[in-house]
């Protein structure tokens, strides 16, 4: 197998759709189209099935982090791409912790566990990239990332 410069993969599994996904989704600063659309349908949203335009930027972080905390592991995948009617659902139906203007709605949020990693890590590394926001939900066992702005 050819290895390509600075190849960028990612190994990804979704905890609702049981789906398992590894791939090069980059080479140096150009990604690979296709590659980009199977993440797109990987992160799409579970409950209704709507695929969204996931921000490229999203999947950097995810595999910087993984380089930053030298984990081999399959990113868990909580939630990603999620439709305005199913952000509406989760907000009337989850006592006020859905975003009403989610970055999920964008493509450009994710909410993540990564095994082997003790939470506060994840978030501490995700932290440092400072490639977005971090949100730190340790009762429901994940942290969140997005290419909003960093805060």
């Amino acid at each position: 197998m050819i290895e390509l410069p600075d190849a960028r993969k990612l190994a990804l599994d979704h905890l609702h759709t049981r789906e398992q996904l590894s791939l090069l989704y980059a080479s140096n600063s150009d990604y690979i189209p296709e590659s980009l659309d199977t993440l797109n349908h990987f992160l799409r949203d579970h409950y209704s099935g709507e695929i969204g335009k996931m921000d490229p930027e999203l999947f950097d972080l995810l595999y910087q982090i993984r380089q930053t905390l030298g984990s081999k592991a399959s990113v868990q995948i909580i939630s990603g791409y999620r439709s305005p009617k199913t952000n509406t659902l989760l907000r009337s139906t989850r006592g006020g912790g859905v975003a009403k203007h989610s970055l999920h709605m964008e493509g450009k949020a994710v909410d993540i566990r990564l095994p082997g990693v003790p939470l506060k890590d994840l978030r501490d590394a995700a932290l440092s990239m400072r490639g977005g926001g971090v949100g730190f939900y340790p009762g429901q066992q994940f942290v969140h990332i997005d290419t909003g702005r960093v805060r």
